[in-house]
């Protein structure tokens, strides 16, 4: 049976889900929102109009911007608050993979969001937090350039296919490590599963 101090905190848990969900939404969202565009822009009939597409980047970049603060939190409360150990039966290699898919996914987590926002301010184009006027999101101090725009929004659409290897191989290794190796890796993460 996994004891309260070999599971992660609540808040950690809770931060863990919340920005997991989001982010699988923003991905899916964000490829159907450039895809309607592009169907758009090369005169594709569709049932949406400009301000559908307006809406749904408006909330895309909303969203993302929420990731970012609360990866900014779920890293500073990892800083300031002890995890749970590694099993000691893991060998040297999962250790190494463990840590660096942790670290690839704060990278994507604080990256994306940045890298969607200096595309959206490269664009030219207002964006606007719950895509309301009232709440116009500052651009960040990048040029207002077409080429900017192309290669921000290429890398921020690669991103969503390195979050998505990422998720596959952190899900797979839980999986493994539940079903397999059956220790407690996670029901660190899912309080109400019990090491079999």
């Amino acid at each position: 049976m996994t004891t309260q101090s070999n599971r992660y905190t609540t808040v950690a848990i809770t931060l863990h889900w919340l920005i997991a969900i989001m982010l699988v939404l923003l991905i899916v969202v964000g490829w159907q929102a450039g895809d309607l565009r592009e169907a758009m822009l090369s005169g594709q009939e569709t049932d949406a109009t400009l301000e559908d597409v307006r809406f749904i980047y408006n909330m895309h970049k909303t969203f993302g911007l929420l990731v970012l603060v609360l990866s900014l939190a779920r890293l500073a409360w990892r800083f300031t608050h002890k995890t749970p150990p590694m099993p000691e039966t893991m060998a040297g290699w999962e250790k190494f993979a463990a840590r660096f898919t942790h670290i690839g996914f704060y990278v994507l987590m604080i990256g994306m969001p940045l890298l969607g926002w200096a595309a959206a301010s490269s664009s030219g184009l207002p964006s606007y937090l719950f895509d309301s006027d009232a709440l116009r999101l500052p651009n960040l101090p990048v040029p207002e350039s077409e080429s900017v725009y192309e290669f921000t929004g290429w890398l921020h659409g690669r991103g969503g296919w390195a979050i998505l290897v990422l998720l596959a191989l952190h899900a797979g290794a839980a999986l493994k490590h539940h079903i397999f190796d059956k220790d407690d890796v996670l029901a660190r993460m899912l309080p109400f599963l019990r090491r079999s």
